[in-house]
């Protein structure tokens, strides 16, 4: 039980990170807490239920988070390269 509510802060703190951060890779950083508290509130969940499937599902999140890692810096490196900044107002500009 502890490991959830320890998942639930994590996830809250990546949330209001997200809300309140204007800085891409400071937003980048807590969606990827966002990730691994789910990560962590399934094998808890799994632990508890004697199962492996939240282990599996924990598994394919973090390949999934992998690929997004790799999409999220490349969009974050374009923008920084034609604005010299990384934040998030600075996006709307890769329209053209």
């Amino acid at each position: 039980m502890n490991y959830i509510v320890l998942a639930a802060i994590v996830f809250t703190i990546g949330a209001v990170g997200v809300l309140v951060r204007r800085n891409a890779i400071i937003v980048f950083m807590c969606v990827e807490l966002m990730l691994n508290a789910c990560n962590l509130a399934f094998v808890a969940f799994a632990r508890m239920h004697g199962g492996i499937e939240g282990q599996v599902i924990a598994f394919f999140v973090m390949v999934v988070a992998a690929a997004e890692v790799v999409v999220g810096l490349a969009i974050i490196m374009q923008i920084f390269r034609t604005r010299r900044s990384a934040s998030i107002d600075d996006a709307n500009l890769l329209k053209n």
